[in-house]
C-alpha cells in the first residue's frame, strides 16, 4: 500500500462533511476534529472489545493532545451484542462524561460500532455530534458513510435507527493491518456491490486485482465516492438510495437465520447478491453471465457463495425486511455489472421467484 495516499471526499449530505483516506490519520485526530468542532469541551470514544485494546488509547491521547477532555466506553464486540442493553451502556456513559450538546462521541471500530454509537449520538441529549473512525474494510468503504445508523431485534436486523450524518469519517488504512484474514476478504463485500450497481469499471478492478493490499485505498476512494453520490441525491432513502440494498434483502436474513453467528455481514450480503442475480437472469430480467461473474469474484476474493438455508427459511426471514411494504417488497436486481434497478414483487412470490435462480 503507498504510504503517501491521501485523498479528501466531500459528501454533500443535509449535513456536509468530508471523508479523509490517510494513513496515520488516527493519530491526528484531534487536531482534525479541532478545526471542525472547536467549542466543544468533552468526547466519549465508543469501541468495542476487540478494537478498543487496539487503538482507543491513542485516539484519547490525540483528542487530549487538541484540548479536549477525553472518556473511553467499551462494550462487547460482536454482531449478537448489537441490541438496545448495549445503547443503554452508551446512553450511562455519555451522562458520565457530562457531554453536552456541544460536545461529541466517536464511533472507533467496524460497522457495529459505527451503527451503535451513531444510534446514541442520534438520540442522546436529542443529537450531538459524532465522528466515524473506522477500522474495517467494510464500515471504511460502507457504513461509517451516508449516515445511518440504528440496533438489531431479536426478530431482525437493523428495525430500530435513525438518519443521522457523522461530522467528520477518517479511514486510515493502518488500522487494516491488525484484521483476522475473514474480515479483509469479508469487507469486499460491499465494495463488490458498489461495482454491481454503479461502476463496471470498479468490478473490474476487483475482478484483476482482487483483495490485493496494494490497491485498497484506490478502492476505498472510488467506492466511497460512489456511495457518496447516491446519498447526495437521495439521503433518505426515498428512492436511488435503495439501490445500495442490492444483495441485503436476502444477505440480512441469511444473518437472521444464523442468529447474526454463522456469517458476516459482507459474507451473507456476498452470498444474497448471487442468489438475486440467479434469479434474475432466470426471469430474464438481467444480463446473461452477471451471476457467474458475480461468484467468481467472490471466490478470488476468498468469500463463500452458498448457504445451508432452505429458500423457504430464507425469505420467511426476509419478510422482516424495512423495504416491506404490505403485500410487497422492493427488491434490487441488476441489468447488467454496472447498472441496477429496483423491483418490486409480491411477499407471496418471492420464494419462487429465489428459487427459479436454480436454472440460470
Amino acid at each position: 500500500m503507498s504510504v503517501s495516499y491521501r485523498k479528501i471526499i466531500h459528501v454533500g449530505a443535509g449535513i456536509p462533511y468530508d471523508v479523509i483516506i490517510e494513513r496515520n490519520s488516527l493519530d491526528r485526530c484531534g487536531e482534525l476534529v479541532k478545526n471542525l468542532l472547536p467549542n466543544a469541551e468533552r468526547a466519549l470514544i465508543i469501541s468495542d472489545s476487540n478494537v478498543a485494546p487496539l487503538y482507543a488509547d491513542r485516539v484519547k491521547t490525540s483528542l487530549e493532545s487538541a484540548g479536549y477532555a477525553a472518556f473511553i466506553h467499551v462494550f462487547p464486540a460482536g454482531e449478537e451484542n448489537k441490541r438496545l442493553a448495549a445503547i443503554e451502556g452508551m446512553y450511562a456513559a455519555m451522562s458520565a462524561a457530562q457531554l453536552s450538546r456541544t460536545d461529541f462521541a466517536v464511533a472507533l471500530g467496524g460497522g457495529v460500532t459505527g451503527d451503535m454509537c451513531g444510534f446514541a449520538a442520534a438520540t442522546y441529549l436529542r443529537g450531538i455530534k459524532f465522528v466515524q473512525i473506522p477500522t474495517t474494510i467494510l464500515a471504511q468503504n460502507d457504513s461509517s458513510v451516508g449516515g445511518k445508523t440504528g440496533i438489531d431485534l431479536e426478530c431482525g436486523k437493523n428495525l430500530v435507527g435513525s438518519f443521522h450524518q457523522p461530522c467528520l469519517v477518517l479511514a486510515d488504512a493502518n488500522t487494516l493491518n491488525t484484521l483476522p484474514p475473514r474480515y479483509i476478504t469479508d469487507g469486499f463485500g460491499e465494495i463488490i456491490k458498489h461495482g454491481c450497481i454503479k461502476s463496471s469499471e470498479l468490478f473490474e478492478l476487483i475482478e484483476k486485482h482482487g483483495t490485493d493490499v496494494n490497491m485498497i485505498e484506490e478502492l476505498t476512494a472510488r467506492s466511497i465516492e460512489i456511495k457518496s453520490g447516491v446519498v447526495e441525491r437521495d439521503e433518505r432513502e426515498s428512492g436511488e438510495r435503495m439501490l445500495l440494498n442490492f444483495g441485503h434483502t436476502l444477505g440480512h436474513a441469511i444473518e437472521k437465520c444464523c442468529n447474526f453467528t454463522g456469517f458476516a455481514h459482507g459474507e451473507a450480503v456476498g452470498i444474497g447478491m448471487l442468489m438475486m442475480t440467479r434469479a434474475s437472469e432466470a426471469a430474464g430480467l438481467t444480463e446473461r453471465g452477471a451471476a457467474d461473474r458475480i461468484e467468481a469474484v467472490l471466490k478470488k476474493c476468498g468469500m463463500p457463495t452458498a448457504c445451508d438455508f432452505t429458500y423457504d427459511e430464507i425469505c420467511e426471514a426476509a419478510m422482516l425486511d424495512k423495504k416491506r411494504r404490505g403485500d410487497s417488497i422492493n427488491i434490487v436486481l441488476l441489468r447488467s455489472i454496472g447498472e441496477s434497478f429496483v423491483h418490486k414483487i409480491k411477499c407471496a412470490d418471492l420464494t419462487d421467484f429465489i428459487r427459479g435462480g436454480v436454472k440460470a
